[in-house]
């Protein structure tokens, strides 16, 4: 049976639902998130306002720092939130990310008239999960869907992976190589002129205007400039934008890493190549 070519169009609402425990700490990590970003936040169980205690102060600002800059978060703030989680840190720096992105991700489609199945939950009615695993539905779901998705050439896919590991310093990100992008074109040479792309004579327009779009989901979300969406809109279909979209998104987990200081790379030095396989997995040799 053929891989699915497209996430669900409830794979966004299903994270938009997830709700842990009594929902609170969910609730004030999508408000801090979202007054980070000046954007729309989720929808959550709870309204919630400013901290009420010391944990959810803690909470609160390593989630300010993990929308505005993640590189930036300290080894301090990665202490503090641990002794005030404990076990559930990981968990709740996964809805940090949730809070983080799906925002922007909304942002980038209804800037470009597009995905709108995807954004049921802006309107709609929420069945809230308290007993789902933020976790499991990012890592072995919602990810794997988004690296299954084959619209977009697998460069420009690369190209974009690359930028949003340089912007959100990420160690392993930028350590590795997807072998498909490389087989198919891709090469240090042309990945060396990401970081200066605009100057690029090796980069095309169409490369230039997705790492433009990506500099801008990531930075400037709530102000998406017209002539950046307007020459994803020209040099992508439909079903390609989408998927820049996405994999924006899915690229910006390296977010949960990179905010514990868990992104060590797999090799001291140098590249390791690796496959995105059929099923969205990453695979090493």
């Amino acid at each position: 049976m053929a891989a699915p070519v497209s996430i669900r169009e409830d794979q966004l609402t299903r994270l938009v639902a997830l709700s842990p425990g009594d929902g609170r700490l969910g609730g004030l990590v999508r408000r801090v998130c979202a007054q980070a970003l000046s954007l729309p936040p989720l929808p959550s169980c709870v309204g919630v306002g400013e901290p009420q205690s010391e944990a959810e102060a803690v909470v609160a600002e390593f989630a300010e720092q993990f929308s505005v800059d993640v590189s930036a978060i300290t080894g301090e703030q990665r202490s503090r939130l641990r002794k005030q989680l404990g076990d559930s840190t990981f968990s709740v720096v996964v809805q940090m990310y949730i809070a983080d992105f799906i925002p922007r991700a909304r942002a980038g489609l209804e800037a470009l008239g597009i995905g709108s199945e995807y954004l049921g939950w802006v309107s709609g009615s929420i069945a809230w999960d308290h007993a789902g695993d933020p976790s499991d539905l990012v890592f072995n779901d919602f990810l794997p869907a988004v690296g299954r998705m084959r619209a977009l050439d697998p460069v420009t896919s690369e190209l974009v992976r690359l930028r949003g590991a340089a912007q959100h310093n990420c160690r392993l990100c930028k350590s590795l190589r997807e072998g498909t992008a490389l087989d198919a074109g891709g090469s240090e040479t042309l990945y060396g002129d990401i970081e200066d792309f605009e100057k690029s004579a090796l980069l095309t327009g169409r490369a230039k205007a997705a790492l433009r779009y990506t500099d801008a989901l990531i930075w400037t979300p709530a102000h998406l400039v017209a002539d950046v969406v307007a020459e994803v809109r020209s040099r992508f279909s439909e079903a390609e934008a989408v998927e820049l979209t996405f994999d924006i998104m899915r690229n910006a987990s390296n977010k949960v890493a990179v905010s514990l200081g868990a992104d060590a790379p797999r090799v001291q030095q140098g590249i390791e190549r690796y496959l995105l396989d059929a099923d969205g997995q990453t695979v090493f040799s």
